[in-house]
């Protein structure tokens, strides 16, 4: 048995604890940076097995640096656990139903997320261990990656300065190693503040902050003709003014998302979304508050590093599913409408161009996809992570692992309900693999180390990273 098959065997003795905890934190789902029990199996296990903590950087009383070993390389592992808003869903269910009414639940996977990379940084140190291998494991706790971006506060405060590699993964419906970028992020509130009067008998009196929000969110519509293509601007009303129609309603508050390729590119975005905000207050003589909350860079995939993550992946990340984890799993890909299972064909063509037309059939029809997709790299963006920041301070390489339903999207009640599945657990333990057996290779390859930080240097141009959130900006 080598190294790498003694790595597996050492996380599948210590499975158990790792999918208890994943089980735990599902039914504890917890959102931004209020993870106060989804943290707690993190620390337990990590004490247990020998790690020293350091609790609470970066102003986050939920965040931690689990650290073992010393000296150089220092191979960073990124655990997230936060949940979702309005996510509740009964579990291993193929239909939509809340288990808590408006509750939080699991829809992006992040409860297998941390305790997969959990299994990576226990099952490279056990072999540490026994090896006596020269070099640093860091663990981090990393709260809010959904929003509020936990990452992005410690890269700011400079946490992963001290790394030489990072190293992270992502449940996802297909696997392959991740060679795209993301979208940049800034996350904003806008407020507004009006006077509130009697809608019939003195209207006159009145200044609505609805109306102020409502004329942003015109003018910002028309603006969306006028951005690049790649850009995003989501909103969500966090305050509609009261439930009375009969009152002019004197105050209103906006969440907006503002993305694009390029922080720089999402800075230009919001510049001209807050001219609009300001021209909606000055329409309404009413005061307008914006209230910078977040932001994160866009991704920069190492390809050294995520080379030789890939060809772990293609070891270890297979799941090896049974009969019964595709009959388990059917019940999700049922629910998908017929346009979504058409696309699935065409993406199967797409990724197999010299299969038959029944082994296309297969893959596209599968309620778990069993194949890993070929590596390639691509300046395309797809969705956005805190991991970005991280990639910015140092060489970077994550896997998507396939372990959820093929079809159904990230943020989505599907996810939540396949959260305690076999499958679910299968992907978390085949992403500790993947990631533990790269940790090797980086302590054991100073080449690599050397050739992912020749290539950061490169990629970043000789610029030092530089956090788009404010100095004075806190998480909250």
């Amino acid at each position: 048995m080598n190294a790498k098959q003694q790595i597996s065997a050492l996380i599948d003795t210590k499975k158990e604890q790792f999918i208890a905890a994943a089980d735990q934190i599902w039914g504890t789902p917890e959102t931004r940076f209020a993870t106060t029990e989804s943290v707690k199996p993190f620390l337990e296990i990590l004490e247990k097995e020998g790690f020293s903590i350091e609790k609470g950087v970066a102003n986050m009383e939920h965040s931690f640096v689990a650290t073992y070993g010393s000296g150089n390389p220092v191979i960073g592992v990124l655990a997230e656990y936060d949940a979702l808003g309005n996510l509740s869903q009964v579990a291993d269910l193929g239909e939509q139903k809340a288990e808590i009414e408006g509750g939080n639940g699991h829809g992006c996977g992040h409860n297998l997320l941390g305790t997969g990379a959990l299994a990576g940084a226990i099952g490279v140190k056990d072999l540490m261990k026994q090896e006596q291998l020269t070099g640093t494991i860091k663990l981090f706790g990393c709260p809010a990656e959904e929003s509020g971006y936990g990452k992005a506060f410690m890269a700011r405060d400079g946490v992963f300065d001290c790394l030489d590699v990072a190293l992270s993964w992502h449940p996802m419906d297909t696997s392959m190693a991740w060679g795209l970028s993301s979208l940049a992020v800034y996350q904003i509130y806008y407020n507004f503040k009006g006077i509130s009067a009697h809608a019939a008998a003195a209207p006159e009196q009145g200044r609505s902050a609805l109306d102020a929000a409502e004329l942003m969110n015109i003018g910002v519509q028309f603006l969306r003709e006028h951005i690049i293509d790649e850009g995003r601007v989501h909103y969500a009303f966090m305050d509609a003014g009261g439930e009375s129609a009969n009152v002019v309603q004197p105050t209103s508050s906006l969440y907006y998302f503002i993305r694009a390729p390029k922080l720089e590119q999402a800075e230009e975005i919001y510049k001209r979304v807050n001219k609009i905000a300001e021209g909606a207050a000055l329409m309404t003589e009413t005061e307008l508050e914006i209230v910078f909350d977040s932001a994160c860079a866009n991704y920069l995939p190492n390809q050294a590093v995520t080379t030789a993550m890939y060809e772990n992946f293609k070891e270890f990340g297979n799941l090896n599913l049974t009969k019964e984890d595709q009959e388990y799993s059917q019940r999700y890909y049922d629910s998908l409408n017929e346009a979504t299972k058409a696309n699935l064909i065409t993406r199967a063509r797409q990724s197999n161009p010299t299969a038959s037309e029944e082994e296309i059939e297969r893959l596209g029809t599968m309620p778990v996809l069993d194949q890993i997709s070929p590596l390639v790299f691509s300046e395309a963006t797809s969705g956005s992570t805190d991991v970005g920041d991280v990639s910015w301070v140092c060489p970077t390489a994550q896997v998507l692992v396939g372990c959820e339903p093929q079809g159904t999207p990230p943020h989505s009640w599907q996810w939540v309900a396949n959260g305690k599945s076999s499958v679910a657990h299968k992907g978390l333990l085949a992403a500790g693999k993947t990631i533990a057996t790269t940790a090797y290779d980086l302590l054991t390859n100073p080449e690599l180390v050397a050739q992912a930080k020749a290539e950061h240097q490169a990629t970043v141009g000789g610029e030092k990273y530089q956090s788009a959130i404010p100095a004075e900006v806190m998480p909250k």
